[in-house]
């Protein structure tokens, strides 16, 4: 079943300008197979991916589809001979419904007529949906409305529809629930049934693992290897991904916790049905789980200013902070990494000198007027300390990788030196290599007395970084629990509303 090729890609080199970064690679997909292909953000996944699909063309090499061989110049020809992908960066059109998104440029008509059979594309845009196991999505919904959740899976959907022989998934399951991931992954195994190829790229390597055939590593633009997922290990493939021996997954906690810093008291908002209250510490990493719709980001943007609360006290070292917009957050040594990156993170046009800098105004500037200098030093060293893979700092943030697009995102919110430092998914899309460097910054911060809030839909995150968690459902927190009696069973349950009758403590 796994014998014929379906995809042959064939010392494949790709350059940008004088920054060659893909160097010789070769990668093949058979039919009805699930084939893995990881890497360290910029190892060249996503460049490879492009030039398969026509968004980029190669410089050298050759491509085979069923042994034939083509040249893609955009997305289109490959849907033609059956490619389709789900991007990492979604695609979805904020002021189009769901089912306009579903149909954009592929709309149904009544014959030649030119009138849109809307009744037709909204039955098939439920069918797709259901298929997925999702039923909370309105057809008729505007696709901004949605959660990224959501539109994840309207990315999925619409990939779904076009009847593919190959489909290319990159970083599917970051914005999803434990419960879309199963319904998910049936899905998969149902396609594979089909003879349908898969192209799955992921950073969560128990996925890799639990799902994938065969698994493809590149780093620096080199092709690396190919293992059967059977054959290999987690730290084989670590070391072929980085070059050299990882070490703990999660770096053991040195910080010492202080007093109480920060206390959100009796926090109200319009469809809340109860209060929040809970208080972080100085050093201290408070962990947020819940599912998704929980009312986790709801929270932290209510914090943060981003989002109107009804009622509800906010303190700092014991004084009371008046937050209507996040500027009020920030003057106050507030950060905030957003779990949306592309829509309200960076500005992807400017540089990553220009991203960083927004933020930290007060200190590379004099009396108001920006010193290059000043400028130039503090974005320098902020670009060394979070490693981040590009050109130099005039590189447009739009033009890097995910998780290198994320290491700009918290380093502009680290320059401000914050008090408390609110992370909602900080490694979404972050390969496993950067995972370790953001958890180490983590700990740096916390030894500090930075007080840290972490929300993360990845369990093992959760309870490999945090010193406490702090579970919600429903708009509404459902239990604490300390580390050291944490484990995934418990979170789940009380994520599911089971401890609600419990008495919480913060």
């Amino acid at each position: 079943m796994l014998e014929t090729p379906f995809i042959e890609m064939i010392d494949i080199d790709k350059s940008f300008a004088r920054n060659q970064v893909l160097k010789k690679v070769s990668f093949d997909v058979r039919v009805g197979e699930i084939h893995a292909l990881m890497g360290e953000n910029g190892a060249g996944k996503s460049t490879l991916v492009k030039v398969l699909t026509g968004i980029y063309v190669r410089d050298r090499g050759v491509i085979k589809v069923n042994g034939e061989e083509v040249t893609f110049t955009n997305p289109k020809e490959a849907e033609k001979k059956g490619i389709a992908v789900i991007h990492q960066e979604l695609n979805i059109m904020p002021n189009l419904t769901v089912t306009e998104n579903m149909f954009l440029g592929k709309e149904l008509t009544y014959g030649k007529s030119g009138v849109l059979n809307k009744k037709e594309m909204k039955k098939q845009t439920i069918a797709s949906l259901k298929e997925l196991g999702v039923t909370s999505i309105h057809p008729d919904q505007m696709a901004g409305e949605l959660s990224v959740g959501q539109q994840q899976m309207l990315e999925i959907a619409k990939s779904l529809a076009t009847d593919a022989k190959l489909i290319v998934m990159d970083e599917p399951t970051a914005a999803l629930t434990d419960r879309e991931i199963e319904s998910l992954f049936k899905l998969i195994a149902s396609l594979k049934e089909k003879r349908v190829s898969i192209i799955y790229i992921s950073h969560r390597m128990e996925e890799i693992f639990e799902i994938c055939d065969r698994i493809t590593i590149l780093r620096d633009g080199h092709y690396i290897g190919t293992e059967k997922i059977k054959d290999t290990s987690f730290e084989k493939v670590v070391k072929m991904m980085v070059g050299r021996e990882l070490g703990e997954r999660f770096p053991s906690r040195t910080s010492s916790i202080g007093d109480v810093i920060f206390e959100v008291e009796n926090l109200k908002q319009k469809d809340w049905s109860k209060n929040i209250s809970f208080q972080v510490k100085a050093g201290e990493i408070l962990g947020v789980a819940g599912l998704m719709g929980a009312g986790r980001t709801e929270l932290v943007e209510a914090i943060f200013g981003y989002r109107k609360k009804t009622s509800g006290t906010i303190r700092l070292n014991g004084q009371v902070l008046t937050i209507r917009h996040p500027r009020d957050a920030v003057d106050a040594g507030i950060g905030f990494v957003t779990e949306d990156r592309k829509d309200k993170g960076l500005v992807l046009d400017a540089s990553i000198r220009e991203n960083i800098s927004l933020t930290n105004m007060k200190s590379i500037s004099k009396k108001g007027v920006i010193s290059p200098t000043s400028e130039h030093r503090f974005v320098k060293k902020l670009f060394k300390r979070l490693h981040i893979r590009a050109t130099g700092i005039e590189q447009k943030v739009g033009s890097l990788s995910g998780g290198n697009q994320q290491k700009v995102v918290i380093s502009k919110w680290i320059g401000i030196n914050p008090k408390v430092l609110i992370l909602d998914e900080p490694t979404r899309g972050v390969d496993i290599g950067a995972k370790k460097e953001i958890y180490s910054i983590m700990n740096e911060l916390s030894e500090n007395g930075v007080a840290i809030i972490m929300i993360s839909s990845e369990l093992p995150e959760v309870l490999g970084v945090s010193d406490r968690i702090m579970v919600i459902h429903e708009g509404e927190i459902t239990r604490f629990l300390h580390r050291n009696e944490a484990d995934q069973e418990k979170i789940m349950t009380a994520a599911t509303g089971r401890y609600q009758d419990e008495k919480v403590s913060p």
